[in-house]
């Protein structure tokens, strides 16, 4: 408060003499006054001009985010088709000549989009076999960093919940939650909604899928789980690769499931698609969803690119065409198109 009265009193009256720079007598020399005076307007000045070079630069900044906004749809397709393909934010940046910030708000864009566009599409499903299993990631920060005052629900450990016809290889259904009882039920209540016929299921030792399965198909469902028993040897440093599978249980929880297709072998496959299509799954790298919205976006906009975009090798068609929900494989440009502002 002192030195902008100070400021004031010196720009004010121009006769040093005049100017109080204190109390009790201090510095009533003239000379003394007019050389502390006169440092005081110089910082003044230099305080001024230091705050109008940052708002220049604020805005030299915010042009140039403009100036690469992905207007055109070629070049928002381009972005996309960056992501899709398993490229990081700061990569896709880099190839597109697009600020980061761009390319994260159009990624939730389309993956929002994409979400809704499933939900619409993937109804009257006539699948016969399902496999189910679920897929670990973090946002934020590692379950081991999460503190009390942080909100559980939106960082830490998140699960992204998986349905896949192993004869179609179409992902009817998925669901990005904590690994309980609330997300497994929600999970397997949504996929119910969206079958037309009778199904065998199939999914891992989880044991909160029992409880799922019966209270969303009741005794309307052939249901098993196939269990690995592993190696109890445990790895040495610097492996990374699961242990040894040393035997398989297949055993028959609701109804009469064949048991030559209780099976996760094509939902785990599914697992390795995951990972080596989206940055932020891809394990032993800093790549990590900053926010749960992200992160749901993210795993959105891979599973419509999977389903209706991608073709796949074996089928010769994309999965939405072997099933039946489409009859035509579609571009990324047309699902960047449908699924945008």
């Amino acid at each position: 408060m002192r030195f902008g009265a100070n400021i004031k009193s010196c720009l004010t009256n121009r006769r040093y003499g005049h100017a109080h720079l204190g109390s009790k007598g201090f510095m009533r020399d003239p000379v003394k006054q007019g050389i502390a005076c006169s440092f005081e307007v110089h910082l003044y000045a230099l305080l001024l001009t230091i705050v109008r070079l940052q708002c220049i630069l604020d805005c030299i900044q915010i042009q140039e985010i403009h100036a690469h906004e992905p207007r055109t749809l070629a070049r928002r397709t381009h972005i996309i088709n960056c992501f899709v393909e398993g490229n990081s934010i700061r990569s896709t940046e880099r190839m597109t000549n697009t600020h980061r910030d761009t390319v994260m708000r159009l990624m939730v864009e389309v993956g929002t989009g994409c979400a809704k566009l499933q939900d619409e599409t993937m109804r009257n499903l006539t699948c016969e076999r399902i496999q189910v299993d679920e897929i670990w990631a973090f946002v934020g920060k590692k379950q081991k960093q999460v503190t009390p005052a942080d909100n559980r629900n939106r960082v830490g450990d998140q699960y992204t919940f998986v349905a896949v016809d192993p004869q179609t290889k179409l992902v009817p259904t998925f669901l990005v939650g904590k690994r309980d009882l609330p997300t497994a039920t929600a999970f397997i209540a949504d996929l119910n909604e969206r079958l037309d016929n009778r199904i065998q299921l199939s999914s891992d030792g989880l044991a909160a899928y029992v409880e799922a399965v019966e209270a969303a198909f009741g005794a309307d469902i052939d249901y098993g789980q196939a269990v690995k028993f592993y190696d109890a040897e445990p790895a040495g440093a610097g492996r990374y690769s699961p242990p040894k599978v040393v035997r398989a249980e297949r055993t028959a929880i609701v109804g009469a499931p064949d048991r030559k297709h209780i099976s996760t072998s094509i939902i785990e496959r599914q697992n390795l698609t995951m990972r080596m299509s989206m940055r932020r799954f891809t394990r032993l790298t800093n790549a990590f969803s900053k926010k749960v919205e992200n992160h749901r976006a993210a795993v959105a906009l891979h599973f419509a690119h999977y389903n209706l975009v991608r073709l796949h090798r074996t089928l010769r068609v994309s999965p939405a065409m072997a099933a039946g929900v489409t009859n035509r494989l579609w571009s990324l440009e047309e699902l960047v198109d449908r699924t945008s502002n």
